[in-house]
């Protein structure tokens, strides 16, 4: 990722913090609509799943600057999601839903430029979450 784009990133998602909960929640439906399989995974109450989900979009956003920082966290939550149920292919399904979200979120804000941005953070992140897990050989798939 660029520094141009790290701002992007940082910066469209301090526009988006101040609705987190109904960001959380819009991104989970949209989820559950596209991948309805993925639903058992998780809680029937999803308050604090949605919690989770905004708390750690942000410690990633925030360290997009030294990714080193986040790496460990990010190995640490791509294992712990084996157990949860999670294959290689449910990234990109996740992903689609996240930026979906963040489309609907930022509105006229949501610029190419930050589209791509957020698609270059997602892949950085979610190739290294899914190598950490499954190994290299599932992240080039």
């Amino acid at each position: 990722m660029t520094p141009d784009q790290i701002k992007l990133v940082q910066d469209s998602f301090a526009k988006v913090a101040p609705i987190s909960e109904q960001a959380a929640a819009i991104f989970y439906d949209r989820l559950f609509e596209v991948a309805p399989g993925v639903k058992a995974m998780f809680p029937a109450d999803m308050t604090e799943q949605r919690k989770k989900l905004m708390a750690t979009l942000a410690v990633v956003v925030n360290g997009l600057g030294n990714l080193p920082s986040v790496l460990p966290a990010a190995s640490a939550l791509a294992k712990r999601h084996v157990g949860y149920g999670a294959r290689p292919e449910h990234y990109p399904v996740v992903g689609a839903a996240l930026l979906w979200t963040l489309e609907k979120g930022l509105g006229e804000a949501w610029t190419p430029d930050v589209a791509a941005a957020w698609i270059a953070a997602y892949g950085t992140l979610s190739g290294y979450m899914i190598s950490e897990a499954y190994g290299s050989a599932q992240a080039a798939e």
